[in-house]
């Protein structure tokens, strides 16, 4: 997995908004997709070949139509390996935190 397609795929607001649309309803195709896009046709296919490129994206041909599906996986990696352990730090402190605060309950 290529972290560097993936924050360059997601470096792009219209970009993050095809994801969104994704997220929101699976399964689209390029003519639903541009219908909630404010650019061609054209462009949109570009940005759709990046998130293919960066496999945030996967298509399937289904008679004519070819269905975009998000796929999450990507972004699942770069939160496990760059945002939770952040997170877990964070948590931890604020944990500490509000048990100095609170002082020790089993004292009372």
């Amino acid at each position: 997995m290529d972290d560097d397609k993936t924050f360059k795929a997601l470096g792009d607001p219209s970009r993050r908004k095809i994801l969104d649309l994704l997220c929101e309803k699976n399964g689209r195709t390029l003519g639903q997709l541009c219908a909630h896009m404010d650019m061609k046709r054209q462009s949109v296919t570009q940005h759709i070949g990046l998130l293919e490129d960066a496999n945030l994206v996967s298509t399937v041909k289904r008679g004519r139509e070819k269905l975009h599906f998000l796929n999450p996986v990507p972004l699942q990696t770069i939160y496990e390996r760059w945002i939770r352990k952040f997170e877990q730090q964070r948590l931890s402190l604020l944990h500490e935190l509000k048990t100095e605060l609170e002082g020790d309950q089993d004292e009372q």
